[in-house]
C-alpha cells in the first residue's frame, strides 16, 4: 500500500469519500466524468456507477482499507483477466497504463465495464446446467495456477478466529454468551470431523462468494461478478450457495449443476461431506464480519437488529441445526 493509505481511518474508512473526491480520483486516469453518479449496493467496499463525457458508464469500486494488500488485489485482478481471456463471462477490471488497481486521495480503486443482467432463475434446469458449465471452466483454469498471496478458506480463519473475535468483545448478550460459545464450539468440532471425513480434497482458485447476487443473467447466459472474496479452497464452495430448498430439491439441483460442471472439470464426490461444514463456517464468519464493521455507519443502518437478544437466539438455533446436519451422512 502507498503511504497515503496510512492516513485513512480503518474504522470509518469511507468518511472522506465524497462525490467530488471520488470523481476527482477517477479523473486522475485521464477520464472526464460528467457528474452522473449512482451508488450501488455494497457493504464491504464502495461501488458506484459513473457517467463520462463520451456518454459511457463504468463501475468504480473503492476498496476498503486494511482488508487486502495491493498484491492480493492484483492477484484477484490477474485471475479475472485470465478467465476473461478464455472467453469465460466474468467482469474483469479495466487497465490504464498497464495497471488495474489505482491510488488517489488516500483510496484504492478499480474500474469495471458496466454489465447489465438480472438474477438467474435457479429453478430452471437449463439455467443451472449453464452455470455448471461455466463454473467447471472457471475451476479448470483455477486449478491450473495458484494464489501466492490470497488466503485459503480454512477452519481457522473462517471459524476459530471469528469465534474468538466475538468472544473477546461485548457482542454477545450476557444471558446468551455461554450458550452461543458452547454451540459454536460444538459446531466447529462438527466442521473438523466433516473435513476429516472428506480427506485431502484438492483446492484451487475460486470465485469464493458465488451466491445468486454475484451472478447476472442475460439472454446470452451468466456473467460472474465481484471476485473480491476469491481465495483458494475446495470446488464445492462455489457450488453449494446455488442450492436451496429441502434435501430432495438440493440433490436435484446439484445433479443438474454437476451435469454441466463435469463437462469441463471432474468433481470429487468426497467434497459433499463439506457442504454443511462450509455453511457452518459462513454463519460464524458472517456474524463476526458485521461486528468488525460496526464502526462503519453503513452497518448499523443496514443491520439494526444485530446484537439483539433475538438475533443471537436465532444464531444459536441455526448452529444447533448445523450440528445435527453435520452428524448425518450427506444426502446430496
Amino acid at each position: 500500500m502507498t503511504s497515503q493509505m496510512n492516513n485513512v481511518n480503518t474504522d470509518t474508512p469511507f468518511a472522506d469519500l465524497s462525490p467530488s473526491s471520488l470523481l476527482d480520483a477517477i479523473e486522475t486516469l485521464g477520464l472526464r466524468c460528467d457528474g452522473r453518479l449512482l451508488q450501488l449496493n455494497s457493504f464491504e467496499n464502495r461501488v458506484y456507477q459513473v457517467g463520462f463525457d463520451d456518454g459511457g458508464q463504468l463501475i468504480a469500486k473503492f476498496y476498503r482499507p486494511g482488508r487486502w494488500s495491493d498484491a492480493a488485489i492484483d492477484e484477484e485482478h490477474a485471475f479475472s483477466r485470465e478467465l476473461a481471456e478464455q472467453e469465460i463471462p466474468v467482469v474483469a477490471p479495466l487497465s490504464f497504463d498497464g495497471r488495474s488497481l489505482h491510488h488517489a486521495g488516500g483510496h484504492r480503486f478499480a474500474l469495471f465495464p458496466k454489465q447489465g443482467g438480472r438474477t438467474p432463475e435457479l429453478d430452471r434446469e437449463e439455467t443451472l446446467e449453464w452455470l455448471g458449465r461455466f463454473l467447471g471452466r472457471i475451476h479448470a483454469l483455477g486449478a491450473s495456477g495458484q494464489y501466492r498471496v490470497r488466503p485459503t478458506l480454512d477452519i481457522e480463519s473462517f471459524g476459530v478466529e471469528p469465534r474468538a473475535f466475538l468472544s473477546g468483545g461485548d457482542w454477545l448478550p450476557p444471558e446468551l454468551r455461554e450458550a452461543w460459545l458452547s454451540i459454536a464450539d460444538l459446531a466447529l468440532d462438527g466442521v473438523r470431523h466433516a473435513f476429516d471425513r472428506a480427506g485431502a480434497v484438492a483446492t484451487l482458485r475460486l470465485h469464493g462468494d458465488c451466491h445468486p447476487g454475484n451472478l447476472l443473467w442475460t439472454d446470452d447466459g451468466p456473467h460472474f461478478v465481484d471476485f473480491d472474496d476469491s481465495r483458494t479452497g475446495p470446488a464445492i464452495q462455489d457450488l453449494w450457495m446455488l442450492l436451496s430448498g429441502d434435501e430432495t430439491e438440493m440433490r436435484a439441483q446439484l445433479n443438474v449443476l454437476l451435469r454441466g460442471y463435469e463437462t469441463f472439470c471432474e468433481f470429487d464426490d468426497r467434497e459433499l461431506q463439506l457442504v454443511e461444514a462450509l455453511r457452518t463456517l459462513r454463519l460464524i464468519h458472517y456474524s463476526a464480519w458485521i461486528a468488525r464493521r460496526w464502526n462503519d455507519p453503513a452497518f448499523p443502518a443496514a443491520f439494526p437488529w444485530f446484537g439483539s437478544v433475538r438475533y443471537w437466539q436465532d444464531r444459536i438455533l441455526e448452529l444447533r441445526e448445523q450440528v445435527a446436519l453435520m452428524q448425518e451422512a450427506p444426502q446430496l
